[in-house]
């Protein structure tokens, strides 16, 4: 038979289990969850240092493990509320009734005080209640009635995370993989845009490991355990500070101005030298500087602070923003919730913790400003660093094929070099063809000449054979359009973004 206690603990934990399942019930995977919230919690309350630390060296593994962090921690939260109400219930020698209706109380408080959700702490505290009450006499009572408690309290447990499951989480995976836009209509085909994709992936080439020209699995980084959630009908985008006329503009008023579609690439400042964090799609939107003009911004004025939906905010010179784009469809289809979903800002050129989404308002400012992760210690608001990426390696019969991307912001780049002895000698790469330049969403697809000029802001996509017997150290490093060669100087991510040439041991 097992100690009073161990069996307490057992209902305690399945009940904390069913409260954190039956708050996700009521919220999903939002910012009002009580595991999101207190993973938030732990990113406010983390050291800069340690948060840089495990930015760098978990990567995109980081929010995940954060969250499942904080899913534990919720089960234990929850957990102990029961375990000193069955206690406080039996030191007072309680009714069962009212050993339940204390617990549910505690946790219905806590998930309250965690969500701020009336509805997620009421069905969190009823299931931890329900729970506790289905064990029965599990803490008190004879070998058997203890064990079928324990086991009632496991399938309440079970049963709150299966309807979870079954809810809001099939409900994100569904939406996630299907054909429809936020609203659950199908995304109308544009044969501007599909042009525009055949053209780029025709252009790509074919290398395992390696992204095409437009990336199938774009890279995502913010400050959030989960994202927030905008109302495309209740967003707006205001304009002020020291402007002559303040603009607030809601997504019909953006919508409505002429659009087009550019390729640009986005590369994260916490990227590693080879790491992945950099993507590149085809944006729908709408220039910003006419919209600056309309404010009357002054030309030769300081910055702007730029903030989001999720209360980031970010603070560069008023002339990046100048250069900017307003997006609010990705690849052809509306913008992924995941991607600053309505509207989100692309300034070329620059590291991606800039390029803001759920983009909110733009504040003119008379003097510098520190922005979000610059009070955390990272300085990315300048200028992505030149960067070459080794992602494919093959070898087949002696002939050994590697091949990867190269970028370098607004710069461009015009060659690729290539040395297999370490770095001693150089030869050029093969290059994709540049991706098209800018192209207004009217145009006519059918017309000759349609698609003109070439992406100012995207990467290029490079391959290099060569005859191998035995062990070659792999270096690469891309040229830009004016000649200059990208630094060997070597830097790690934190706090101004990875720089230096990648290397890697080929034995063939």
């Amino acid at each position: 038979m097992q100690p009073p206690d161990t069996r307490r603990l057992a209902v305690a934990v399945a009940s904390g289990v069913a409260v954190t399942a039956g708050t996700f019930l009521v919220t999903g995977f939002t910012p009002r969850w009580v595991v999101v919230a207190l993973a938030q919690t732990v990113l406010l309350v983390m050291p800069d240092a340690l948060l840089a630390a495990g930015i760098q060296g978990l990567g995109s593994a980081s929010q995940p493990l954060l969250v499942v962090g904080a899913g534990a921690l919720s089960v234990l939260l929850f957990g102990a509320l029961a375990f000193s109400g069955l206690r406080v219930g039996r030191v007072a020698d309680r009714e069962r009734a009212e050993t339940v209706f204390l617990v549910g109380l505690l946790q219905a408080l806590a998930a309250f005080l965690a969500t701020v959700s009336p509805g997620a702490a009421a069905v969190g505290g009823a299931l931890g209640g329900a729970t506790v009450g289905l064990a029965g006499r599990a803490a008190t009572g004879d070998v058997s009635r203890a064990r079928r408690g324990v086991l009632r309290s496991a399938g309440v447990a079970a049963a709150a995370v299966g309807l979870a499951s079954a809810g809001p989480l099939a409900r994100a995976v569904r939406d996630a993989g299907s054909g429809a836009d936020a609203e659950g209509e199908p995304v109308e085909r544009d044969p501007v845009v599909e042009r525009l994709l055949a053209t780029a992936a025709r252009r790509s080439f074919d290398l395992a490991g390696a992204e095409p020209l437009v990336s199938e699995s774009f890279y995502e980084v913010d400050k959030n355990a989960a994202n927030p959630r905008v109302s495309p009908e209740e967003w707006s985008l205001r304009l002020d500070g020291a402007v002559a006329e303040s603009v607030e503009l809601d997504l019909a008023a953006i919508t409505e101005r002429p659009a087009e579609h550019r390729f640009a690439t986005l590369r994260c400042v916490g990227d590693s030298l080879n790491g992945r964090k950099v993507d590149t799609a085809l944006w729908t939107g709408v220039p910003i500087a006419p919209l600056l003009d309309a404010a009357g911004v002054d030309e030769e004025g300081c910055c702007v602070m730029v903030r989001a939906a999720d209360g980031y905010y970010q603070a560069f010179p008023v002339e990046a923003l100048r250069e900017g784009f307003l997006a609010y469809r990705m690849n052809g289809r509306p913008l992924p919730q995941g991607h600053g979903a309505p509207v989100r800002a692309l300034i070329p050129g620059h590291w991606g913790e800039i390029n803001v989404k759920w983009i909110t308002e733009i504040e003119v400012l008379e003097e510098p400003a520190t922005g979000y992760w610059e009070k955390r210690g990272w300085h990315g608001t300048g200028p992505v660093a030149t960067n070459a990426k080794l992602h494919h390696t093959e070898v087949r019969g002696g002939v050994v094929t590697v091949g990867g991307h190269a970028y370098a912001g607004t710069r461009g780049v015009s060659a690729v070099e290539v040395s297999t002895d370490g770095g001693d000698t150089w030869t050029e790469a093969e290059l994709t063809e540049r991706l098209p330049g800018p192209t207004p969403a009217d145009a006519d697809p059918e017309a000759p000449g349609t698609v003109g000029g070439e992406a100012a802001d995207a990467w290029r996509g490079w391959r290099h054979e060569f005859e191998a017997d035995g062990e070659h150290e792999v270096v690469v490093r891309a040229v830009e359009a004016d000649g200059t060669v990208q630094s060997r100087e070597e830097r790690d991510p934190f706090p101004r973004g990875a720089a230096g040439w990648v290397r890697e041991t080929v034995r063939a």
